[in-house]
């Protein structure tokens, strides 16, 4: 079939190589434009546009996909189908009429449970234990449209959301290319969505602040699903420390024989936020068990040890800001 691929992250990228390598005939990708990043603020493609210009590509970069000359370039291209993953604009319908198969979009959730733009960062929000990746039929509605095909995955209980997002990509872009297959040999099979809706609305800093109040399992899995962004964080002295990487202290291991940091502490948190830190383990209380945190940045500095973190701030025994 005739491809215009759409997609900008580097998570997209997977799928457009797969689609380059097969019988498909790529014949443009559409990506956001170029945008600023860096200390410099220098513009700089989309990792999808440059993945594209080494195959040879013709890249449309639309402000949106709104835009009168995209929609005529893609008239003039006429695609049998658009694939789509992460483009991150809103297709009209005057676009997604164009294609005989239309927008075939690759999303990282098992639809219909979490609809949206961070479907990978709040799984792991919530807890879940499995989450997989849908390859469907894009509609106007958000994430609505009747599924071609989908997988399924266990989610690793340690695993970020950056982790998971990048496991999700490559083995999303096969069962894109086996959806795209069977719409070209009538073989698929369109089936709605079923059950009830989820939603996955794109985090926010304020999302990711640390409540020291809830279980420690909770609080684990906010900074799993915040991880590589927004970021979790909480307060120490009134500056803001991001909080990269923790671990669920075992019930077992929380006694002060098992597990209590090494000296000068030999002592558990007693309370929520209160932390308790030793020469190798930073562990902090919460509303139910303890958190040992593996990994922060305090504001302005690389990412580090918590216990180099902890020792340089003197805070054994001391707790974390209120809100």
């Amino acid at each position: 079939m005739r491809v215009v691929f759409a997609g900008t992250p580097e998570v997209a990228v997977p799928s457009l190589r797969a689609l380059l390598d097969s019988h498909h005939e790529v014949v443009a990708v559409v990506t956001r434009p170029d945008a600023r990043a860096g200390r410099g603020r220098t513009l700089r493609p989309s990792p999808v546009s440059v993945a594209a210009q080494e195959a040879g590509v013709e890249v449309l970069t639309p402000p949106n996909a709104r835009d009168p000359e995209f929609l005529a370039r893609l008239a003039e291209l006429a695609p049998d189908v658009v694939p789509v993953v992460a483009y991150g604009h809103l297709v009209p319908r005057e676009a997604l009429d164009v294609p005989h198969h239309g927008w075939i979009n690759l999303h990282f959730s098992l639809l219909p449970r979490w609809r949206g733009a961070a479907p990978v960062q709040q799984a792991l929000i919530a807890g879940d234990t499995r989450t997989g990746a849908c390859a469907f039929v894009l509609e106007e509605g958000l994430d609505t449209g009747p599924i071609v095909d989908s997988l399924v995955v266990d989610v690793d209980p340690e695993e970020s959301a950056g982790d998971l997002l990048d496991r999700l990509a490559v083995v999303g872009a096969p069962l894109l290319l086996r959806a795209l297959d069977a719409l070209e040999d009538g073989a698929a099979t369109l089936t709605p969505q079923e059950g009830t809706p989820t939603h996955a609305p794109k985090l926010e800093r304020a999302d990711a602040r640390i409540d020291w109040s809830l279980p420690a399992t909770r609080i684990h899995d906010l900074v799993r699903g915040c991880t590589p962004a927004p970021g979790a964080w909480t307060t120490w002295h009134g500056a803001p420390v991001k909080v990269l990487e923790t671990r669920v202290v075992p019930a077992e291991d929380a006694s002060t024989e098992a597990f209590a940091a090494t000296p000068p502490t030999d002592e558990a948190p007693t309370g929520p936020a209160q932390i308790r830190a030793g020469r190798t383990h930073v562990v902090v209380g919460t509303g139910e068990g303890l958190l040992e945190l593996l990994r922060v940045q305090p504001q302005g500095k690389k990412p580090m040890a918590a216990a180099d973190w902890a020792r340089g701030a003197r805070t054994d025994g001391e707790t974390f800001d209120d809100e």
